[in-house]
């Protein structure tokens, strides 16, 4: 599961800064939200505890269950004092703010309701497999209208003036019946006739449409797209950033920020110029890459990527604009980590024969210096001291130490109870290492290590502002130590779901985090150290 399941947030100030609400919640996985009046309703689904639908008379502040416990509810719609559920057990009617329901399923061939809209006098039901269903008797009686609809299983609705009603599928490869079209449907008649409004969307597949004016928004599994014109076309309006990116590495150089990509075919480095409110691929001579590692040096940035079972590095020399690989010397399976240490650069990975290689001339050609089969995770450098941490579970893992650029190595774990080292982060006297069983801390050069806390978490990523020691985790989000780990306060605050956390970046007065799944997020200093 990509990320935790989390409840209701707030926000007063257009999504700035968002507040969990969630008190008497007892489901937490929402999959739907609807107003009427002063009352708020929050849909839920059945996974480890009972589900069903919840009410609000005090925007959030506190949830009642209101029934259908036993149910998911995966779609609600409020038309005057009526409210509508759409479950996996046909459509729910209440009359009375959710005291009582009564089952409305009459002519409703399929039963798995995911999208409910009110348009005027009607109601419309999207089902899975089963189309769009039409009642216009509060669901006293339905009947199908899928006339022209291109895929049977409706995720979304939207009603905008005329009444225009759209409805969004999705593109299904695998449906019994063969593979059916999916996209976006307008429909002018209450669904006698629907027509494929499709122009221009390269994803068909969509979970959610919303219309605020003349504008109609849709959310897909490739991002979100715009149509100003009922449908006729349609603009990606993504910022320049792909959704739901794994995001493994973020670096900083004056007002560059780079985010690099990653999956299983090909990954993108992206830019932004204006702290990550747009962003652009900067691919060229980078194709079908997985971003694994970034390293900063002056005008030099250098990229490590996978591609199969072969590690490569790039570097540019012009902000990204362009590539010259940079592998004289240098084989790795699988290159995890880059580091540069003045005119040093240092590359890690996962090897049976040498893991860890030096340039001395920008990456011309690269030499091995040692530690062999093993498997190099991060790397920290201190003046003259060079540590790399590397995965217990290939052939032993831990800190390792070289003062002389790879020349001779150290193991150093003494305290060092968990050796799975994902990150360092270095400030002053203090070396702090995140690991499987949370972060560790060495006033010694890593001589000898102290556990400060987060010991039941996984701690991937490490950043420290002054006396500010940020960890992001394996999906528990972030942390915040202001006393060198003796205590920790959570601060996820914002986040829609709690994603894997696997770097995190201070610039410009703000924290980046590069997440699975969900791309890039930022809060401002300010605002999370209050």
């Amino acid at each position: 599961m990509p990320g935790q399941i989390t409840g209701v947030f707030l926000s007063t100030n257009n999504g700035t800064s968002w507040r969990e609400v969630n008190s008497g919640l007892t489901s937490k996985s929402v999959s739907s939200l609807a107003v009427s009046g002063t009352y708020l309703f929050a849909g839920t689904n059945v996974f480890f505890s009972s589900g069903g639908i919840f009410l609000s008379t005090n925007n959030g502040t506190s949830w009642t269950s209101i029934g259908l416990t036993d149910r998911s509810v995966h779609a609600l719609a409020v038309s005057g004092t009526n409210i509508f559920a759409g479950t996996d057990d046909g459509v729910f009617l209440s009359t009375n703010n959710g005291t009582s329901w009564t089952e409305v399923n009459n002519g409703l061939t399929n039963n798995t309701v995911l999208s409910l809209v009110v348009s005027e006098t009607n109601l419309l039901a999207g089902t899975f497999r089963g189309g769009v269903f039409l009642s216009t008797n509060s669901g006293g009686n339905w009947k199908a209208v899928n006339e022209g609809l291109g895929s049977l299983d409706v995720f979304a609705f939207a009603v905008s003036s005329g009444p225009n009603i759209f409805a969004g599928t999705y593109k299904n490869n695998y449906h019994s019946g063969g593979e059916t079209s999916g996209g976006i449907f307008l429909s002018t008649n209450n669904g006698t006739k629907w027509i494929s409004v499709n122009n221009e969307l390269t994803n068909q597949t969509f979970r959610t449409l919303v219309v605020i004016g003349t504008n109609l928004f849709a959310g897909t599994d490739g991002g979100v797209y715009l149509s100003t014109n009922n449908g006729t076309n349609w603009t990606a309006v993504n910022n320049g950033l792909t959704t739901n990116q794994t995001v493994r590495k973020l670096a900083v150089s004056g007002t560059n920020l780079y985010a690099g990509s990653h999956n299983y075919s090909g990954g993108d480095l992206f830019l932004s110029t204006n702290n990550g409110d747009s962003w652009a691929a900067i691919n060229n001579g980078l194709s079908n890459q997985s971003i694994e590692a970034l390293a900063v040096s002056g005008t030099n940035l250098l990229c490590g990527t996978n591609d199969i079972l072969e590690g490569h590095v790039f570097l540019s020399t012009n902000n990204g604009k362009s590539w010259t690989e940079i592998n004289n010397g240098l084989s790795f399976p699988y290159i995890r980590t880059l580091a540069i240490s003045g005119t040093n650069l240092f590359a890690g990975g996962f090897s049976l024969d040498d893991v860890v290689f030096l340039s001395t001339n920008n990456g011309t050609n690269w030499s091995a210096i040692g530690l062999t089969q093993k498997d190099v995770l991060s790397f920290a450098v201190s003046g003259k001291n060079l540590f790399v941490g590397c995965d217990y579970r290939f052939l032993g893992g831990g800190v390792f130490l070289s003062t002389n650029n790879g020349g001779n190595w150290t193991s150093i774990n003494s305290g060092l109870t968990d050796k799975s080292v994902y990150v360092f982060a270095v400030s002053g006297i203090n070396l702090f290492a995140g690991t499987d069983g949370g972060v560790f801390l060495s006033k010694n050069n890593g001589i000898s290590w102290t556990a400060i806390g987060l010991t039941k978490k996984k701690v991937l990523s490490l950043a420290v502002s002054g006396t500010n020691l940020f960890a992001g985790t394996f999906y528990d989000g972030v942390f915040l130590s202001t006393n060198n780990g003796t205590s920790w306060e959570n601060k996820n605050q914002g986040f829609n779901t709690i994603p894997r956390i696997n770097d995190l970046l201070i610039s410009n007065n703000y924290i980046f985090a590069g997440t699975d799944e969900q791309s890039v997020w930022r809060r401002s200093l300010e605002e999370i150290l209050k």
